[in-house]
């Protein structure tokens, strides 16, 4: 009798899952009570601020895109995992049981607001996926700018308008047959990234996954 691991079912996982898309539903209560009582506007702040403004806001990938994500990376079997943009780390967690249940590979996922980022990092500790996942704080890009190792999948889904300055930041660490996922098409503001990847000059195979607010997945040619 063979068996066959997923992380994702584990109890202190899909609990710790539970629990966060849970808090994510209120996003929009969240958001409403932030703007009446503090203002702010995308516009007119910078990334930091902006996301020191909303750092109560989840802005989760969806379950379907969560699972998607999972079979991604299993199928994909990567070593080095990237994502842009921890928020509480449910994107983060998919990733990283995928990589766990491959049994190699690592996640390194970037996170700008130090409450999120310290919240990211208790989730993973009490979940145990903490061993493959290591936490950069601070703008992506910056601290991205050191990273030296292979990019063997990418998930873009910080905010949109510096998925494309990321996506360029990593193109020499991406090689041939490298997935990259970018999250929400349907938001104005990653138009530019998609016209980049759309277009195959640029050395991507893209097609639109039509889950919740849409994942453009690429290939790397």
């Amino acid at each position: 009798m063979s068996t066959h691991r997923n992380t994702l079912a584990e109890p202190r996982v899909s609990a710790a899952l539970t629990r966060m898309f849970e808090a994510a539903a209120r996003d929009d209560e969240t958001s409403a009570r932030l703007r009446s009582t503090q203002p702010y506007d995308r516009e007119s702040l910078s990334a930091q601020e902006f996301a020191d403004a909303v750092q109560e806001i989840y802005m989760p990938i969806s379950a379907d895109g969560g699972k998607l994500l999972y079979n991604l990376v299993r199928a994909a079997r990567p070593t080095g995992v990237v994502e842009f943009g921890t928020s509480y780390g449910i994107s983060t967690l998919h990733l990283a049981a995928a990589v766990r249940d491959n049994g190699t590979g690592r996640v390194i996922t970037t996170e700008m607001n130090r409450t999120k980022a310290a919240a990211a990092r208790d989730t993973f500790a009490a979940t145990g996926l903490d061993e493959v996942i290591t936490v950069l704080e601070g703008n992506a890009l910056q601290t991205l700018a050191a990273l030296r190792e292979p990019v063997d999948f990418l998930f873009l889904d910080g905010w949109k308008d510096l998925c494309l300055p990321v996506l360029q930041l990593l193109e020499p660490h991406i090689a041939p047959g490298t997935l990259v996922v970018a999250d929400d098409v349907v938001l104005p503001d990653l138009g530019p990234y998609l016209d980049y990847v759309r277009d195959t000059a640029n050395g991507y195979h893209s097609v639109t996954f039509p889950v919740d607010d849409g994942l453009e997945i690429s290939c790397r040619l």
